[in-house]
């Protein structure tokens, strides 16, 4: 298996190295191929990601798999022309009539290591800005997700050449093979333990990487804040593929005077929201309904009041203790600890005293205090009065900071992320350079302005 995996990288290598700049003709080509691969089969698509989780809305996945990628590719079509340009570089006077420019160069060889959350939008958003910046890809999907890692196994063969685009399928043991390849480019999606594996592993080629990590993402509470609208939005953001997003409300920070308040408004919006299991997402497997199971058990067991209004509906907990589960490790689904502050700047120090999240919810209008947290604050993203929208922005980079995440990309940040901003500097036949050269002139070089 590792031979034939070396082996498949060579083939993209060599391909890579005979087209090192394709046209701009040839990117659409791939993207349009990858946008017919995505439309024309979108009952499978939808068929696979439900025999993986068990459950899961058809609506989401139409609109978190099968949209999201279908605007990805129009939004890089649509640019790519404009992205493929030249950039002029600001001359010094003391160097003209010289030229620069920075020109996006393919890197070659990108390898994509996609996570069974979104097991067909992370596997293919990746590839769109490898894409569209001219390069081949090799794409390893996720073992916890069998149906959607056979589907592109199946159905990439049929639109693309191994040369351009190739699916690996396997366990944990070629994983960590892939990463060790020496690709041009890695992107990882998947939790902060293994990324750093991930890292480690292409460090020794002296991969760049792309890590998309996650963490417990915050979503704050002003006191300004209507508090039926940021119920509705961090259920909405919570309640999506049953918590399972790395960009999910991990827990609430509300002041004390409002936690009852708001938890009242949290149990509306779930109502409203989610009436019943069936439109719910399960877990990913058992394991990882059990792990679920334990955290609120423990909560309970500790003396915290649990409110859970179904099996796979949001759980809120209030005020649990620090030291547990919940609020130790970043949850990935359906609990939603809901803690009291005493004031808005405790929450801020509450968010800072923790690993950067991949993204931060603010409820607020204020705008002294959007521009407090805008400053005092790091995540991925800062989103006010909503939640998971802005992933939904193709010009908008997506990636973390710390601990959740390093690079970005979607759109033109994707483009130049898996692009090599080439420097370029053209000298013209008549020119001064040679007045640089020694011996050096006291008069001249005061001239210059060096020293």
């Amino acid at each position: 298996m590792t031979r034939d995996i070396m082996g498949d990288f060579q083939t993209q290598r060599q391909a890579a190295s005979q087209m090192p700049y394709p046209s701009l003709k040839v990117r659409r080509d791939r993207l349009a191929r990858l946008a017919r691969m995505t439309q024309h089969h979108q009952l499978e698509i939808i068929r696979a990601i439900q025999t993986d989780f068990g459950q899961r809305s058809d609506v989401e996945i139409r609109m978190a798999e099968i949209s999201a990628v279908i605007h990805a590719i129009r939004h890089a079509k649509r640019h790519l022309w404009h992205w493929m340009r030249p950039v002029s570089a600001t001359m010094p006077l003391r160097l003209m009539p010289a030229r620069a420019r920075v020109t996006p160069q393919p890197l070659g060889v990108v390898g994509v290591m996609s996570p069974w959350n979104y097991p067909w939008s992370l596997a293919l958003m990746p590839t769109v800005d490898a894409f569209a910046a001219g390069n081949v890809v090799m794409l390893k999907p996720s073992e916890h997700s069998p149906a959607t890692s056979a589907l592109l196994k199946r159905l990439v063969p049929q639109y693309f050449t191994p040369e351009e685009l190739h699916v690996v399928e396997g366990g944990v043991e070629v994983a960590q093979h892939f990463s060790h390849l020496p690709f041009d480019h890695l992107v990882f999606t998947g939790s902060t333990a293994v990324g750093r594996q991930v890292a480690q592993a292409a460090a020794a080629n002296l991969t760049p990487t792309t890590l998309e990590l996650g963490g417990k993402s915050p979503a704050i509470v002003a006191g300004d804040a209507n508090l039926d609208e940021a119920a509705a939005a961090i259920i909405f953001g919570k309640a999506m593929n049953g918590g399972q997003t790395c960009i999910a409300p991990d827990y609430v920070l509300v002041e004390s005077r409002r936690i009852s308040d708001l938890v009242k408004a949290l149990s509306h919006a779930i109502q409203q929201q989610r009436p019943d299991d069936q439109a719910a997402t399960q877990p990913i497997n058992a394991i990882h309904q059990q792990r679920l199971e334990a955290m609120l058990a423990e909560a309970a067991d500790h003396g915290c009041r649990v409110i859970d209004q179904g099996s796979h509906a949001p759980a809120l907990i209030i005020d649990p203790h620090q030291d547990l589960q919940v609020m130790r490790e970043e949850i990935f689904g359906r609990c939603l600890p809901v803690i009291g502050v005493s004031d808005m700047q405790a929450a801020i120090d509450y968010v800072n005293a923790r690993p950067h999240p991949l993204a931060l919810y603010a409820f607020t209008y204020e705008k002294g205090l959007q521009q407090q947290l805008l400053h005092e604050t790091h995540s991925g993203a800062l989103v006010f009065n909503a939640t998971l929208l802005h992933h939904a922005v193709p010009s908008l980079p997506f990636g973390g900071v710390g601990e959740s995440g390093m690079g970005a990309y979607h759109g033109r940040h994707g483009f130049e992320r898996f692009s090599h901003m080439r420097s370029v500097f053209t000298q013209p036949k008549r020119n001064l350079s040679r007045m640089l050269y020694p011996p050096y002139r006291r008069w001249l070089m005061k001239l210059l302005g060096v020293g």
